[in-house]
């Protein structure tokens, strides 16, 4: 494969709801394009696209694969992204290297949840973008129904460019709006046919549309179009690709994925309206807290930033990346600027699928692949060490469900960690994390398939096998009352003997832990007082209830006595540790339980249900907000316990509508039979 200049390129990214076809269509672009002979199929686990062994499993994308496809002399860098909401991640990724994308819609699905997302993305972030509607060849879909839907959902700015001729199994073709000349299928490809007056009168219609869109493109065509001059063939175009480039217009194409229909139209759609890699605005890093820019051009320094890595044990690491400005061949030194670090490449070539198509030269605004940078990692920017530059890393949603991570073999902790740290490199969208208290390792992501896939991947590549469980709460001790108490060690019998004896009087405070001293007439000398403190300060790392941290306690040393030979500081370390265990008895003690604070973003229809499942959880809702997009911010407090799985309640509830944020805000005491069934099961385990 060539070298392509970056007005020649197209990036685009595939977007939409799981199921859609956009795998599919990946496979019709390789096989309209002459790459593969035969169309493979999701179902018989033959796809270019989907080839890690997960994916074909399960039968659905998990990561981002980068298809390049050649057309009209123009090469499309088609970036097939999961459809599943757990691997958002991914297209992140994906979005931040494209200029452009399709949204696949399932015609007879209609607007499914992951179209709205993927609409409400490219609208949040202004991105270019059409629409395949696919499985037009599909019983009961009717196209005007469909469309209608489309417009209802998504808007007035949506407009067919090709109208299908015949429905469902009498699909033969489809009618061009624009060029106003039917076209039948004919595999892969179209010929000239004849079509009805109908198809000519509807195309008229989308025209009348198309025509205001294009005079809001400039002033100059607005006042053409009041004056009800016409517009030139020229103008036309330019306005459409000027009100596509700026998100004002998105053009809907007609097809059949599964057979390759109406794809090659889509491709050329996109290379007629959609932005090269070379029409991007001036890019601007920082470099020493500067900002510098950077040209999409060839003559500009070498720079360009890595979206994707893959971690094979077999292969390497293989690090996907665009380039940004200027070129890159087999001998350019790497210079790893967000790390410092120099890096050596393995080699340059272009991925397709897993398959490698070894290059001699990657120009700006093209996307390839090197292998064996040891430092570098997905985000990061490459560029020439003389010209340094930083882009922006990419950013990721936060994890909404944590688990804690168990080998099932005995021994295994260190090789779990390890391969773990393999796998984050691949997907930044997930977290590890140690938890200082509990002592667990935990995985965070954005569900539960996302989780298991890291699991069955662990099995899989790196052959240990893992247990998912719910993490443990990091509860609290505390004290409601005043208790004061004595702690008296002695031990006195033959030989050395020891004597500590302290009376301490614990209370309520504000503070995490205070102690001090109220001792008069050196009843308790002052060189034991750190013995003291430091045998409470041991002591509150488990309470008495069920071994929790104890917070919110004041100690006062107040009185005590102690022997001339026999006192020392162990004695009154130990002293105090009596004294403690005492005192928490006596002062009513009570456990303390983690509350989060969670905004919870969701359409209005599932308002009650969200509100009563909330109540549910002994969760309180703070207050409402209603938001730009329609939706509605739900501003609530519950206890951590009760959010475990609530990623995964909230998707069921509002059909995957809904979204969230949560973070820890205090603590709060424990119900009563709730903090008697944490200390049944302490005592259990004890």
């Amino acid at each position: 494969m060539k070298a392509y200049s970056g007005q020649n390129i197209r990036n685009i990214s595939l977007l939409g709801h799981s199921s859609s076809g956009k795998t599919t269509f990946t496979e019709a672009a390789l096989y309209a394009t002459k790459v593969i002979n035969r169309q493979g199929r999701v179902e018989d686990k033959n796809t270019v696209s989907d080839f890690d062994k997960e994916e074909i499993a399960r039968g659905v994308s998990i990561g981002t694969s980068v298809i390049p496809v050649e057309h009209h002399n123009t090469k499309f860098n088609i970036l097939d992204t999961p459809g599943y909401f757990d691997f958002v991640g991914e297209m992140y990724g994906a979005k931040r290297v494209s200029d452009g994308s399709i949204i696949l819609v399932d015609a007879q699905s209609g607007v499914e949840v992951g179209t709205e997302k993927a609409w409400n993305n490219v609208e949040k972030y202004n991105t270019p973008r059409l629409i395949f509607l696919n499985k037009m060849d599909k019983e009961n879909v009717v196209f005007d129904k469909v469309y209608q839907i489309i417009k209802q959902k998504l808007g007035d700015k949506v407009i067919p460019f090709t109208i299908p001729i015949g429905e469902a199994d009498t699909l033969k073709g489809y009618f061009d709006v624009l060029d106003k000349k039917a076209y039948e299928y004919n595999g892969a490809d179209v010929k000239e046919t004849e079509a009805s007056a109908e198809y000519a009168e509807k195309a008229e219609k989308y025209i009348e549309a198309l025509n205001e869109i294009v005079a809001e493109s400039s002033e100059e065509l607005m006042e053409k179009y009041f004056s009800g001059e016409a517009f030139t063939q020229e103008e036309f175009i330019k306005g459409i690709k000027t009100a596509v480039s700026t998100g004002e217009l998105c053009p809907l194409f007609v097809g059949v994925a599964s057979e390759a229909k109406g794809v090659l139209r889509a491709l050329e759609a996109c290379e007629r309206y959609l932005p090269s890699p070379a029409e991007h605005p001036v890019y601007k890093g920082l470099w020493n807290d500067e900002i510098v820019e950077r040209k999409p051009t060839e003559d500009e320094p070498f720079s360009a930033v890595v979206f994707k890595t893959i971690v094979d044990p077999f292969v390497g690491k293989l690090s996907l990346f665009k380039v940004i400005s200027g070129t890159m061949d087999k001998n350019t030194h790497i210079y790893n600027s967000t790390e410092d670090k120099d890096e050596k490449s393995g080699g340059l070539f272009f991925l397709r699928g897993k398959n490698q198509v070894d290059t001699d030269m990657v120009k700006a605004g093209d996307i390839a692949a090197t292998s064996k940078l040891n430092y570098t990692k997905t985000g990061d920017t490459l560029c020439d060490k003389d010209n340094p530059i930083v882009y922006e890393t990419i950013r990721y949603p936060q994890p909404t469900l944590y688990m804690a991570v168990y080998p099932k073999k005995q021994g295994e902790e260190e090789k779990v960690g390890t391969s773990l740290n393999k796998l984050s490199a691949e997907d930044p969208s997930f977290i590890i994390d140690r938890n200082s208290e509990t002592k667990e390792l935990l995985v965070g992501g954005q569900g539960n398939m996302q989780l298991q896939v890291i699991s069955d991947k662990l099995k899989n590549r790196f052959g240990v096998e893992i247990e998912l469980r719910d993490p443990k709460i990091a509860y609290r001790e505390t004290i409601k009352a005043t208790a004061s108490v004595q702690g008296k060690h002695k031990k006195q019998s033959g030989g050395a003997g020891q004597y500590g004896d302290v009376w301490i009087r614990f209370e309520p405070c504000e503070e995490d832990f205070v102690f001090a001293e109220e001792v008069f007439g050196g009843a308790v000398p002052k060189n034991y007082f750190p013995a003291v403190e430091k045998g409470l300060r041991d002591s509150i790392e488990h309470g008495v209830l069920a071994g929790y941290p104890v917070v919110k306690l004041k100690a006062v040393l107040y009185d005590g006595s102690y022997h001339d030979v026999d006192s020392n500081e162990m004695a009154f370390k130990l002293a105090a540790q009596l004294a403690f265990k005492k005192g928490m008895q006596e002062a009513k003690p009570i456990l303390l339980e983690p509350i989060v604070k969670a905004e919870i973003t969701i359409p209005d229809e599932y308002l009650g249900d969200v509100m009563g499942d909330m109540n549910k959880r002994r969760g309180r809702i703070l207050g409402m907000e209603q938001q730009r997009d329609g939706t509605q911010k739900l501003i609530a407090e519950a206890p951590h316990a009760e959010m475990f799985q609530y990623a995964i309640d909230l998707r069921a509830m509002t059909q995957a509508r809904g979204s969230f944020t949560m973070e820890f805000i205090r603590y709060e005491e424990v119900p009563g039979q709730i903090s008697e069934k944490i200390q049944a099961d302490y005592k259990n385990e004890e």
